[in-house]
């Protein structure tokens, strides 16, 4: 895994793709691309890296609570792959934001990251208000030695490849869809907390999953997944529900709850590891809890197709 690193302990000098890249979709990834791919004309070995803010900006300056695609973490290791030596998180604070375009560029990546390339999308803005665009970088740069590289935005069909439209997708449910822009499976991850037995009462055990609350998730429903624990390779099928308890208990706070399919394993305080794979239906309340476990049996049928169509292993139910 690549490290994570604040400016003062960076790697120098560097080759910045900067910007938030939350999903680390098709643009991001061309975005990154321009930074790690070498330039002959370049005096000196650089870095490349990764720059971005944390927190997001307008969590400091609007109090917004912003759900993140991919937490740091999850973001080290997608990033080692495309060729990222390291994350640099830029602390975002009120004194940065007053900060004008050319102090920006000069105090934080000329300065402290040494930066040799910077690579940006389109729509980048930066300093005091955003006033700063990608003709101020170019401009800012040119002057400092850097060389600024401006990649167009991705489109696909009528609309652009953005993490705005991947969470679109995530909060109707469409996994898929969310998945096809981004290239790659949506995930999440969480420890295994205990639970108060509700589930194995139904003879429906689940995992309880403590997930980070800064980690956006999908629609409230229930879905085929797949699940792992750390340092383990072997999927397992899955069923999740995400959302309340509305027949249990519905005063009961949103949970993520796994039942693993096929499988019969003590999972308290392991990290599992959930990729949904389906949306198979909304939450609703049932008028007993016979006809809730009856549903969820159908759940637990639909989701083991989808399972094993995925690549989960199918394996005979453990004995009473």
């Amino acid at each position: 895994m690549i490290p994570l690193h604040d400016p003062s302990h960076a790697l120098r000098p560097t080759a910045i793709a900067l910007g938030s890249f939350d999903g680390l979709h098709r643009g991001h990834r061309r975005v990154i691309t321009a930074v790690t791919e070498p330039q002959p004309a370049e005096q000196e070995s650089v870095v490349p890296t990764v720059v971005s803010f944390w927190p997001h900006p307008r969590e400091v300056l609007h109090g917004e609570t912003r759900l993140r695609l991919d937490l740091p973490e999850e973001k080290l290791e997608l990033l080692g792959p495309l060729g990222i030596k390291q994350l640099v998180l830029v602390p975002f604070s009120r004194e940065l934001a007053a900060l004008t375009p050319e102090p920006f560029v000069r105090e934080v990546l000329a300065d402290r990251l040494q930066a040799r390339r910077i690579a940006v999308g389109t729509n980048f803005r930066f300093g005091v208000n955003r006033s700063g665009d990608v003709d101020d970088l170019a401009r800012i740069g040119a002057a400092l030695g850097i060389d600024v590289r401006v990649l167009p935005m991705l489109w696909d069909g009528a609309e652009r490849v953005s993490s705005s439209r991947i969470r679109r997708a995530l909060a109707a449910g469409d996994i898929q869809e969310a998945g096809r822009l981004m290239e790659r499976p949506y995930r999440f991850r969480g420890q295994v907390v205990r639970g108060r037995g509700l589930g194995r009462q139904l003879g429906w055990p689940t995992a309880n999953l403590a997930v980070d609350g800064r980690k956006f998730l999908p629609l409230e429903g229930v879905y085929a997944a797949l699940a792992w624990r750390d340092g383990e390779e072997e999927t397992m099928a899955a069923v999740m529900n995400l959302g309340p308890q509305p027949t249990v208990d519905p005063l009961a706070p949103s949970a993520v709850e796994v039942h693993l399919l096929e499988r019969s394993l003590e999972l308290a305080g392991a990290q599992l590891t959930v990729q949904p794979l389906r949306l198979l239906r909304q939450q609703q309340a049932f008028e007993s809890l016979e006809a809730l476990s009856r549903q969820i049996r159908l759940d637990a049928d639909l989701a083991l197709e989808d399972c094993h169509t995925h690549g989960a292993p199918s394996s005979s139910p453990p004995p009473d």
